[in-house]
């Protein structure tokens, strides 16, 4: 034996949309589990749809978000986050108050996606072409 440790594999390079879209899902699915809870605590489910339904539809959501945050390198999974976000916003039919919800964390996906992107493709250029002098990298 030599004594030395294989190699492991270089991680992929995460983009800055990529990070920030999954960090506000992570997030979000919490507030989904709870949201849940909370549908299945009012029982705001029409007469019909037995309570538990709403730990169930909370749980789900959560898993998705969580899911979604390993794939939003992907234009899909960028589109499935925002599906996500609108079957949220649907949730303020049944408890109001999460369409507060889904305002805020709506408008924080929307930030992540968009600015994300911006700063991915401001780095690939800089990258691409590097400043002359090392002052110069604010792009003044």
């Amino acid at each position: 034996m030599t004594g030395t440790a294989p190699q492991q594999p270089a991680r992929r390079a995460r983009g800055a949309a990529e990070s920030l879209a999954s960090i506000v899902l992570a997030f979000e699915s919490i507030i989904a589990f709870l949201g849940g809870l909370v549908i299945y605590g009012l029982k705001a489910l029409p007469e019909p749809i037995e309570p538990w339904w709403g730990i169930v539809a909370g749980s789900v959501v959560a898993v998705l978000m969580i899911l979604t945050g390993r794939f939003v390198r992907y234009p899909w999974g960028i589109a499935f986050g925002w599906v996500l976000q609108f079957v949220v916003a649907l949730g303020a039919f049944l408890v109001p108050a999460l369409g507060l919800v889904a305002l805020i964390f709506g408008g924080m996906y929307a930030y992540a996606t968009i600015k994300g992107a911006q700063l991915d493709r401001r780095n690939a250029q800089l990258a691409a072409n590097p400043p002359h002098e090392a002052g110069t990298a604010n792009g003044d």
